[in-house]
């Protein structure tokens, strides 16, 4: 029988760094789900009323990341094996925001931006409606919200504690708006128990994450299911998601990052439609889109999509 176990964010349950020597917040069996709540990347969740609760790691770390629920001990899991995690449902909170210019980071450097004052833009979010409002100087403007959780991954093998800021093989900070309600991602595991965490919320985004914040956002609720796969045929991170699936791809280089991505979907469609390599790239090339993920984590991320329904067998 699986079992559905709830987190509430508190201390004990967060982290600022990737580590394989973090100890488990819980333990779970293949099959279970977990509901829980994150908050904000700034460490801190304001209420309705305008009270503010602020938040501490754990693992008291230097260079403090994104706050992270986890790690979470998925039982049976070793390294060679494949981390499916179903996203039930994410409800964002009532509020978020996003920030633009005023650092001295390349993509600034090429619009002329590195100079300007920063602007933070603060977003009122109608979970009914599903829209996002702001005012920017004396203007309003309303956008759809698409809520799904930057980060998602598994601790990597190598010793010490890791940034959150830039994805890997096993995960992190993908940042792909593609991961809404309904999607299905796997990643691969590299330690014992795999080691699960999530956070980052976001409520909207557009690829690129050009400012380097989408709306980042409390969640409210997260909904997740794990289960593991001991024999995987792929072996780097990919997603079945509402509108096709996702392969994905990270180097500093955006060559290399896309060379990867592709190569992932290749072996999806090869996979999936009995192909070989030469027959899925040219069938790619009239049905995959190549996108860039984002352009501010330190690497770069792009995603290779096939929608769902666009090759069919005549």
């Amino acid at each position: 029988m699986s079992t559905t176990h709830r987190l509430e964010a508190k201390n004990d349950f967060l982290h600022g760094t990737f580590s394989k020597d973090y100890e488990p917040i819980m333990s779970i069996q293949s099959g279970d789900s977990i509901e829980l709540n994150t908050i904000g990347l700034e460490w801190g969740y304001t209420y309705e009323d305008g009270k503010e609760e602020k938040f501490l790691s754990r693992e008291n770390e230097d260079g403090l990341g994104h706050p992270l629920i986890g790690p979470i001990r998925i039982e049976g899991a070793q390294p060679g094996m494949m981390l499916e995690i179903k996203i039930n449902d994410i409800i964002p909170s009532w509020y978020g925001w996003n920030v633009a210019g005023g650092a001295n980071v390349w993509h600034n450097s090429i619009v002329g931006l590195t100079e300007t004052p920063q602007l933070r833009v603060d977003w009122e979010l109608n979970r009914d409606t599903m829209t996002g409002k702001a005012k920017i100087g004396d203007r309003s403007f309303s956008v759809p919200l698409a809520p799904f959780m930057g980060i998602m991954a598994n601790a990597p093998a190598d010793e010490g504690a890791h940034s959150t800021i830039p994805p890997r093989n096993c995960g992190g900070n993908i940042d792909c708006k593609e991961l809404v309600k309904g999607s299905t991602l796997y990643l691969p595991v590299e330690v014992d128990g795999a080691l699960f965490s999530v956070g980052d919320g976001h409520a909207a985004q557009g690829d690129g994450e050009v400012s380097g914040t989408a709306i980042e956002c409390p969640m409210d609720k997260v909904d997740l299911t794990f289960t593991l796969h001991g024999q995987p045929t792929l072996t780097m991170p990919h997603a079945h998601t509402p509108s096709g699936w996702v392969a994905f791809g990270f180097d500093d280089d955006l060559n290399k990052a896309t060379a990867i991505a592709l190569e992932g979907i290749l072996q999806i469609m090869q996979e999936k439609y009995s192909l070989d390599k030469t027959e899925a790239m040219a069938l790619a090339s009239v049905t995959v889109d190549l996108r860039i993920t984002q352009i501010v984590n330190g690497v770069k991320g792009v995603h290779a999509v096939l929608p769902h329904g666009v090759l069919k067998e005549a």
